[in-house]
């Protein structure tokens, strides 16, 4: 694979993640790559083998009782605490806070390169679905070196905790599944990552 498609196979799968992850599945981000999934004609698409991605399609495509956009609701919304927040700073942070210090380390981090996000509402940029997306950004603008810094220093050190306690409390087949994708994608590129992933204490 040369560099442009490998880079572009990256920003396809990172973008599509962080939608799923970040808008509700009946919004116009992430309502057709949802019916995609669903419909399991996607795989050879993607930039994993195969035979990995087979029982990922199958739990895809499972029915389930509740209503696609109430599972969205209780994992990612409330009322109730969220079973697994996808913010970086309640895994890295002691005292389990949004906008904790690991999310002032982004911020900065982000001034320093020159980096603007523009985020739909006001919320910590440490959410899995925004560092997705801009991890799909950053590749798509040739901007490699800050990509590999993102991943390694703002997302990885927390997302494989993250994605273990969300597949196992998404109850819903489609999150599983989108748990269970998003967790074999990202130890795929860890594992081609030039930059040393950061170790770090996690709190939960």
């Amino acid at each position: 694979m040369t560099e442009v498609s490998h880079r572009a196979s990256f920003a396809f799968s990172a973008r599509v993640l962080g939608a799923l992850f970040y808008y509700a599945p009946d919004s116009e981000q992430a309502a057709p790559l949802v019916n995609a999934l669903t419909a399991g004609d996607w795989t050879q698409d993607w930039p994993l083998e195969q035979e990995a991605l087979l029982p990922v399609a199958e739990t895809f495509r499972s029915p389930s009782e509740e209503a696609i956009k109430d599972a969205w609701q209780r994992l990612f919304i409330g009322p109730y605490a969220l079973p697994a927040p996808p913010w970086g700073s309640v895994w890295l942070d002691r005292e389990s806070v949004l906008f904790g210090d690991s999310t002032l380390a982004l911020r900065q981090w982000m001034r320093e390169n020159h980096i603007v996000f523009e985020m739909k509402q006001n919320e910590p940029e440490d959410h899995i679905g925004t560092l997705l997306l801009l991890a799909a950004w950053l590749a798509e603008n040739g901007r490699d070196a800050e990509c590999d810094q993102l991943l390694a220093w703002h997302l990885l050190p927390w997302s494989t905790r993250f994605l273990t306690v969300f597949t196992e409390n998404a109850e819903h087949p489609f999150y599983r599944a989108l748990g269970e994708l998003t967790r074999l994608t990202l130890a795929d590129w860890q594992s081609t990552l030039l930059v040393p992933v950061a170790k770090k204490t996690l709190y939960r």
